[in-house]
């Protein structure tokens, strides 16, 4: 007898009892991460009634596979260039929430008399919306072209961050167990560091090679690269000291730059949702609904938390940005709840051993509780808008509206920021890069020179000979390349206050050039010798090789901008001077249902039928700029559109229409028939009969006299004694055997 892996046995069940349960949360239009945990419960050892799995340990191993896919997708979707692009309203909404929400669980925590550990996790479950029951909530109540969502697309970025952020900090703390000020900070700057050093290098040499490589790299190539680039980097911040789905998310967020990031999303999209399911049952598998009920009251009370304080909190958050009041209440009551991240979090608590058993199951059930609650929130923003207008005071709303007129109002930036932002960036990027070369020719150079017999000092000698070269464009350009500016010579024509802390700057670049030089050298050399040679490198050699360093930096710096901005250069950015104050950008997905497909922008009319205007149409690696009268819509085009809410809403239905229910086509059949006096076609030609269009079909041959035509010609009349084959739809052909083909039911049907 053939036996079967036990593992396979184990997947067969989950994604048996998954398959079953998303089909009828489908059905009823509920979230299927809900379906996907209350299969893990189904087959889990807390439900005795139905097959169990057996090998949990295999199972949490595929599980890990999902966060790390979830995470490379989510990090695909971010990109840090959209964390600087989504504005001051989001850093401090999403800034406001998080913090009002981490001390809120923590305080609830230890009101419940919880241990420490298990109010600080508590924390880090309730602050994280979830993306994933948002943008199903938008897709089912037809939001996604409001104006609020844009913010809220802002806000869940700065929380994917800060999710990140708190599974590192959580880990650092759940393994020293203590709350020591230093081990955070180091903790923080090290994390700092090893982001910094991965983006530069990532965004330098990725999307370098994947465009040189670009006319061979096929559809499974880039699928496999891509993957492996995932596991590389995990394995790579893994032995950094750092969780396995930080290092996804890096490596997401690093092809999120290049040309090729839609494309890898959608070759991705099954892989993540294969592993992404197998992760959400295994943690309905962890589910006790004993505990549950033991500790419904808390489960109450931390759903009305989640929802009360995030609506709350999110709201106050954007009326503080400067948002209005409208606004802010949509954005507030679209994020009262948690999800995904929740329960990565809470993994994390169970697999390091530092939380009770108790708060996962709880953390799921309010994560299943506020995704119940999360479509009627946002149906009721309107009308809790319009009594609040009722209500509140009229001064109130007049100072509301003043505050956000004048909060989104561009103010302007003095010379010192001018100065000061340059200048700080270029100290941070160029230190951790020669940090992070230093680290590579002492940590990995000098012991592999040193296992492959390289004598002393020449092994040292040549590890800094390679560093120092290495190093040398990034020396000059923190050290030695001048950041002049209009507003660092306004400053310097001001003696009395401004010079001093100039010449104070450029000596600080100068000192901190000396030190890291004098750092690497240390490390090598004698102290004596690592500050000579410091001085001597940064003050007498670099500036002789200051044009050939100066002509290196450039083309490393042109090289690297350029990655960085291909796509937006690639997609020229729509000018938005022209755009009312009411109206905003929207982009759509022509789907293949719509009824515009074929036809011209011209014939269309959207700005007279709609009100609204294509300002851009993106077809695969092709980009239409303010696409003319005669350009054609085609399927799976992504429209950018200006308009209003109200006009947006009312154009969504043109491109987006809901996806018809797929109609069961008609069997097709092939029937041999004899030609008498009841086949009603006898005596007329197979053109006048018209059997194609009441059959559906086709004569595909004719048996006449014992001589056989195949695909007779139309003009063919049917003669007494034919044998005729015809292929059709099998019902419309029985009737045609029936001898009743002349009053066909042709209308209505639809061919194959």
């Amino acid at each position: 007898m053939v036996h079967v892996p036990q593992l396979i046995t184990d997947l067969a069940l989950i994604l048996g009892a998954a398959g079953v349960t998303t089909l009828v949360f489908r059905r009823f239009k509920q979230p299927l991460v809900l379906g996907y945990l209350l299969a893990g419960l189904l087959v889990g050892p807390n439900f005795p009634l139905l097959p169990t799995i057996a090998e949990t340990e295999s199972i949490r191993v595929w599980a890990e596979l999902g966060v790390i896919f979830l995470l490379f997708g989510l990090g695909l979707e971010f990109s840090f260039k959209k964390l600087a692009k989504v504005g001051g309203a989001a850093a401090v909404t999403g800034g406001v929430e998080i913090g009002a929400m981490l001390l809120l669980g923590y305080g609830v925590g230890s009101a419940l008399g919880w241990s420490t550990m298990d109010s600080l996790f508590l924390g880090g479950i309730i602050a994280i919306s979830s993306t994933t029951i948002i943008l199903r909530a938008f897709d089912e109540g037809g939001l996604k072209s409001q104006q609020f969502v844009g913010l809220v697309f802002g806000i869940l970025i700065v929380e994917d961050l800060v999710a990140i952020l708190l599974l590192v900090l959580l880990s650092t703390l759940a393994v020293s167990q203590q709350f020591a000020g230093t081990t955070l900070l180091l903790s923080m700057l090290k994390l700092g560091f090893f982001l910094v050093v991965w983006f530069l290098a990532g965004i330098y040499l990725i999307p370098s090679f994947l465009r040189r490589y670009r006319q061979v790299i096929s559809n499974e190539t880039l699928l496999v690269l891509s993957l492996g680039l995932c596991l590389l980097m995990v394995v790579l911040v893994t032995r950094a000291g750092f969780s396995a789905a930080l290092g996804a998310f890096v490596m997401g967020s690093i092809l999120a730059e290049t040309v090729f990031v839609e494309k890898i999303e959608h070759l991705l999209a099954p892989i993540k949702d294969l592993f992404g399911a197998v992760f959400f049952v295994s943690v309905g598998m962890l589910i006790d609904p004993r505990l549950l009920l033991v500790y419904a009251g808390p489960v109450a009370l931390l759903s009305l938390v989640v929802i009360v304080g995030k609506s709350v909190n999110v709201t106050l958050g954007a009326l503080l940005s400067g948002q209005p009041l409208k606004q802010s209440l949509q954005t507030g009551l679209s994020m009262a709840q948690i999800g995904e991240f929740s329960f990565i979090i809470a993994t994390l608590g169970l697999t390091l051993k530092v939380t009770s058993e108790f708060l996962y199951p709880i953390a799921v059930a309010v994560s299943a509780v506020t995704t119940f609650t999360t479509p009627y929130l946002m149906r009721l923003a309107g009308p809790l808008y319009r009594v609040l207008e009722r209500r509140l005071p009229p001064h109130w709303l007049v100072f509301l509206n003043n505050y956000s007129r004048n909060t989104q109002t561009l103010a302007g930036v003095s010379d010192w920021q001018a100065v000061l932002r340059p200048f700080i960036q270029s100290i941070l990027i160029h230190s951790a890069v020669i940090v992070g070369l230093i680290l590579l020719a002492t940590r990995l150079l000098l012991p592999w020179m040193q296992s492959h017999r390289v004598a002393a000092p020449w092994g040292e000698i040549i590890t800094a000979a390679v560093a120092l070269f290495l190093m040398s464009p990034f020396l000059w350009a923190l050290s030695l390349r001048r950041l002049r500016t209009p507003a660092y010579g306004r400053l310097w024509k001001d003696r009395k206050f401004n010079r001093g802390p100039l010449v104070a700057l450029e000596g600080s670049r100068i000192a901190l050039g000396i030190f890291l030089i004098g750092f690497l050298l240390d490390r090598l050399f004698s102290p004596v010798m690592a500050l000579a040679g410091a001085v001597a490198l940064l003050l007498l050699v670099l500036p002789l090789l200051t044009g050939r360093l100066q002509k290196t930096y450039a083309r490393i710096e042109r090289r690297f901008l350029y990655n960085l901005h291909a796509r937006e250069w690639d997609k020229k950015a729509v000018a938005r001077s022209l755009v009312p104050w009411d109206t905003h950008l929207t982009e759509f997905a022509v789907s293949p249902h719509s009824p515009d497909i074929g036809k011209t922008l011209t014939e269309l009319a959207y700005r007279e039928r709609y009100g609204v205007n294509v300002a851009r149409i993106e077809r695969g690696n092709a980009t239409l700029i303010a696409p003319r009268g005669t350009d054609r819509i085609f399927p799976y085009d992504r429209l950018t559109v200006i308009g209003t809410d109200a006009q947006l809403a009312r154009f969504r239905p043109r491109v987006e229409p809901p996806e018809p229910a797929p109609a069961s086509p008609p069997e097709v059949a092939l029937r041999q028939l004899l030609v008498d006096d009841k086949f009603p076609f006898v005596g007329q030609s197979i053109r006048s009969s018209r059997i194609r269009e009441k059959t559906h079909g086709m004569v595909v041959g004719i048996e006449r006299n014992g001589q056989r035509m195949v695909n007779p010609d139309p003009g063919t009349v049917f003669e007494k004694g034919d044998l005729v084959w015809l292929s059709g739809d099998k019902q419309l052909l029985r009737h045609v055997g029936q001898g009743d083909g002349l009053d066909l039911p042709v209308e209505g049907r639809v061919s194959p």
